[in-house]
Formats: structure tokens, sequence, C-alpha cells
């Protein structure tokens, strides 16, 4: 295991780092188990192992299906404050392409995007806040499954989660390859837009390629849809607001009946927008449009838009409190407050609905060049004790213990997960 070269400021971080060997183990030994959303047994079996070496007062697994809560409470209750912190632990549908000793041991499944990083991330720090609990409330400790496309934090709060444990705010963080190693990235909004799933179907009428003139050709129509649709954006949304439209696959008739003019065709996308107002605006322009282009035509165009997951927008308080958190560990230079959105998405978006909060971005470098959902990405150990320690912040510094003698710390049973 090398020796961790990435320092950062505070006591945390400093007891965090002792145990850095520890949860690298742990998070590659995740990375070797790769599960898809759902279906993280395994991983939620090792988070348990985790949790009850570290000595945490309360484990409570199965919400949300495969989602693990930990509960720790601080030195004193008193303030009956409670924060939650969130880690993902699904894996994604992709085959890896690295060789090194903890590459996935199951063929077309990988850590593409860091979660296991994530999970390791937030052990880290529920043993460190287990042995010390030099706060004034409860910590929450969210281990949510499915993020990939499976809205695994819906599922978890129609599962309970805060009804169970009604946190008064709730912070999660992704890694950035786009982001140096040491540096921390919020803004005081949205971080990450709404991702929406668009389904065109065209009907029209089919015949012989070489007597088109007595068809309705529904591949001629999809490619004016296709073109027309990039007209809302340029055309109907406020330059000053955000919108992606992109269609992503077309699917119409068979490539070997070369002079068959099919009598349906279907496309399917995309749609990536920030505000509410806007979402609404592009689905009605492209039900209007679509329907417009195709009865140019003689044929008919029925849209589905389906909401998958609301943009992640953060609270100004908190993504402010976050930010200070952030401070203290790596200094003002290395906290980027005004961070650019990304037009990805992200279900922590369900929790931010909820409670007040906010989700961060932790610099992790580009490893060889391998951004997220890369077959050769990897997540780099070297930020793991900086994340631990900036979710022990985030409890330390959002529930203070009032100045009354020096911070207990309690003995675990083990320190091996």
């Amino acid at each position: 295991m090398s020796e961790l070269r990435l320092q950062a400021n505070g006591r945390a971080f400093a007891h965090i780092a002792r145990f850095y060997p520890e949860i690298t183990a742990f998070r590659r030994d995740l990375h070797a188990h790769p599960e898809l959303g759902f279906e993280e047994v395994y991983t939620a079996g090792r988070v348990q192992e985790a949790l009850r070496a570290c000595g945490v007062d309360e484990i409570h697994p199965g919400i949300g299906k495969t989602g693990v809560v930990g509960v720790i409470r601080g030195r004193s209750t008193a303030s009956r404050r409670m924060i939650g912190l969130r880690a993902d632990m699904d894996a994604l549908p992709m085959r890896e392409e690295n060789d090194f000793a903890w590459a996935s041991a199951k063929q077309g499944l990988m850590h593409g995007c860091g979660h296991d990083g994530h999970t390791a991330m937030l052990v880290g720090a529920a043993r460190y806040l287990a042995e010390t609990r030099d706060f004034d409330g409860t910590a929450v400790l969210i281990f949510q499954p499915g993020e990939e496309g499976f809205a695994g934090a819906r599922a978890m709060i129609e599962d309970g989660l805060f009804d169970r444990f009604p946190v008064q705010s709730v912070y999660a963080m992704h890694n950035w390859p786009g982001l140096p190693a040491g540096t921390v990235g919020i803004n005081r909004g949205a971080m990450m837009a709404a991702a929406d799933r668009i389904t065109i179907e065209i009907a029209g009428k089919g015949g012989h390629g070489a007597h088109a003139y007595l068809t309705v050709d529904p591949v001629l129509v999809s490619a004016h849809i296709i073109t027309a649709v990039q007209s809302i954006v340029s055309r109907n949304v406020r330059p000053i607001d955000a919108a992606v439209i992109s269609i992503c696959a077309v699917q119409a008739g068979d490539l070997g009946a070369m002079s068959v003019v099919p009598g349906k065709a279907m496309l399917v996308g995309t749609v990536r927008t920030f505000s509410a107002r806007v979402q609404a605006q592009v689905e009605q322009r492209l039900v209007e449009l679509c329907a417009a282009v195709a009865s140019g035509f003689g044929a008919t165009a029925q849209v589905k838009f389906e909401r998958i997951y609301p943009a992640t927008i953060n609270t100004a308080p908190e993504a402010m409190f976050a930010g200070d958190v952030a401070q203290s560990l790596v200094g003002a230079h290395n906290v980027e407050r005004n961070m650019e959105p990304s037009m990805g998405a992200e279900d922590f978006s369900f929790m931010l609905q909820k409670k007040a909060g906010a989700y961060m971005r932790i610099g992790q470098d580009a490893r060889g060049g391998a951004f997220l959902h890369n077959s050769k990405y990897d997540f780099n150990d070297e930020i793991l004790p900086l994340g631990a320690a900036l979710h022990a912040g985030l409890i330390e510094q959002g529930m203070p213990l009032a100045a009354a003698g020096k911070p207990t710390k309690n003995k675990v049973a083990s320190t091996a997960y």
C-alpha cells in the first residue's frame, strides 16, 4: 500500500490518515466485487461489517431494498440535531480494462464512477466519529443503492428514510476527475441537471422503396423531427437558461430490407434542464413540434416524456456551510465556491427535494486521462482521508459540542473491516 502523500488541515484528517491503509483495502475490495443497483448484497454486507467494527450505535439494513443506515450519537444529544451523510454503493454494467490487483472480478461489471470510493470515505468518517464523538447530536450515515439509473434515493425515501431518521440537513459528495486532488467544488444552486427520457413514436405508411410516392415515410419524418427539435433550445429557451435535447437512438425498418419503407419509426433521447419551468416548456414544445412536423408529411407522432431524476439543487445556507468546512481542511484557495453545474444527473436530487443540504465535488485528478464511466477509470485512494474528514467536519461543525472539557475517545472492538 503506497504512503499517503495528500495532506489537509485539522484533527479529523490526521486521525483518519492513521488508518488510510485499512480504508484503502476496503475500497479496493469493493472495487473488485462490483454490483448493480438493488443487487448490492455483498457491498451492503461489507458495509455492515465495517460499521460494526467501527462501533456505530445502530445499523439498519434493507432500507430501499439494499440500502444501509448507520447511526452514531455524539457525546451529547441535547441539541436534538440530526445530520445525514450519503454515499452511493452501486456499480455500472461495463467491462473494466484495468489490470491492477483489485480490478473487477465480475465480467461486464465495474465501479466506473467511484461509488466504491464514496462508500469507503463514509466508512472512514464513521470510524472517526465513533471513536471521537466530538459533536452534539446524531450523525446518520446513508449508504444508498441504485444511484445509476435506479432512483435508489427515492426508494430509500419511500421506504421511510426521513421518517425514521428525521435529519435537518443532508450532504453528499462525488469524486471529480476534472478537479485536482485536494480541492473541493460547490455552488449555492444547481449542481446537476434534471434527466428526462423522451420517446417519439412516428406512424406513417409503409411500402416499396421504388414507389415511395405511395408511402408516408417515417424515416423521412424522423429526419425532419431530429433537426426541428434542435430549434427548441435555440428559439424557445431563454439564452440565460440552460437546456439540452439529444436524440440518441433511431430505430426504423430492417437493415436487410433495402427497398422496404417501414410503417413506423422510434426516436429515443434525453432532455437536461435545471429549471422546472424550462423542463415543462421543453416538454410542451416537443409535443407540439413533433406532432406538427409529422402532420405536415401525413404521419403522426406521439411523444412520451418521462421525468427520471430532478435537478440537484443545493440550498444556499448549507452550500455555504459545506464550503466553509472544506475551506477549514484545504484552505480557501482550494475551494471552488462557484463551480459550474454539470448537465449530468444525480438521484441525490430526491433527497434535496425533501431536505436542506448540499452536493459537493471532491477533486481526484484525471488519472491516466480517464474520466467517470471510462473503462480505464479508477478511484484515487489518496483522497479517501480527505473525503472522510470532510464528512466528519460536516458533523462536528454542523453540530458543535459545547466547550466543556476535552473530547472523550471511545474504544472499538476491531479496526479491521
